[in-house]
C-alpha cells in the first residue's frame, strides 16, 4: 500500500517557471504565495481519476481552512478540462494541462506496468468507483499508462509526496495537504 511520505526535495525551477494554470499562473508562483496540494490524475476517461476529482472536491474546504491551495495536473487539452472539471464542481481550483507529461516526470510519475494498472485490486477498486459511486468510465484523454500522485510543495520543494503503487490507490488529502514546516503561516502572514 503506498503511503505518504515526508520529504524536502527541490523542484526543478525550469518545469515550476514554465508551467501555468488556466489563468497563466505558474505552478513556481503559486507555490511562492503558499503551499500547495499538486494533484497528477490518470486520463480523464480513467474511474480512478474521477473519484480523485471527486475525493478532492470534498475534502477542498478542510485542506483550503488550513492554509493549502490546489492544483490538478491533467493531460486534457484546456477545452476538454474546463467542462469535465465543471461536472464535478471543481472548476475553481487551479489546473495545469500536460498533454507531454513533462510535470508528471518531472515529478517522478512513470508509466504504470500491467499489474499497476489492471491487476486484481484494481478491478474490485474500479467496481466499487463505478457502480458504488457512479464515476463511470470515459473516452481516455490522455496516456492510459501513466500512473497519479499527488504532492504538497511550497516555495519549490516537494514537502510530501503520495506515489501511487496502483492506479486504484487513494491518498487521504487531508492529511496530505496540511502544513509543514511553517508554510502556512507564510501564506497567512507573509512572514515566517
Amino acid at each position: 500500500m503506498a503511503k505518504i511520505e515526508s520529504l524536502s526535495l527541490p523542484i526543478d525551477q525550469a518545469v515550476l517557471v514554465s508551467t501555468c494554470d488556466q489563468h497563466g499562473a505558474s505552478l513556481a508562483d503559486l507555490s511562492a504565495t503558499r503551499q500547495q496540494l499538486v494533484v497528477f490524475l490518470r486520463h480523464a476517461g480513467c474511474t480512478f481519476c474521477r473519484q480523485a476529482v471527486a475525493d478532492i472536491v470534498r475534502d477542498a474546504a478542510t485542506i483550503e481552512a488550513g492554509g493549502t491551495g490546489i492544483v490538478l495536473v491533467h493531460m486534457m487539452t484546456e477545452a476538454e478540462a474546463a467542462p469535465f472539471f465543471a461536472r464535478y464542481g471543481a472548476e475553481r481550483f487551479s489546473r495545469i494541462s500536460d498533454p507531454s507529461q513533462a510535470l508528471y516526470r518531472a515529478f517522478g510519475l512513470a508509466n504504470g506496468s500491467v499489474w499497476q494498472l489492471l491487476g486484481p485490486k484494481n478491478w474490485w477498486e474500479g467496481a466499487k468507483a463505478f457502480l458504488g459511486e457512479g464515476h463511470g468510465v470515459g473516452i481516455p484523454a490522455g496516456n492510459v499508462q501513466q500512473m497519479p500522485g499527488s504532492f504538497l510543495i511550497h516555495d519549490g520543494r516537494i514537502l510530501k509526496a503520495f506515489r501511487n503503487e496502483t492506479a486504484s490507490d487513494r491518498p487521504d488529502y487531508v492529511t496530505l495537504g496540511a502544513c509543514e514546516t511553517g508554510a502556512c503561516e507564510v501564506a497567512a502572514t507573509g512572514t515566517l
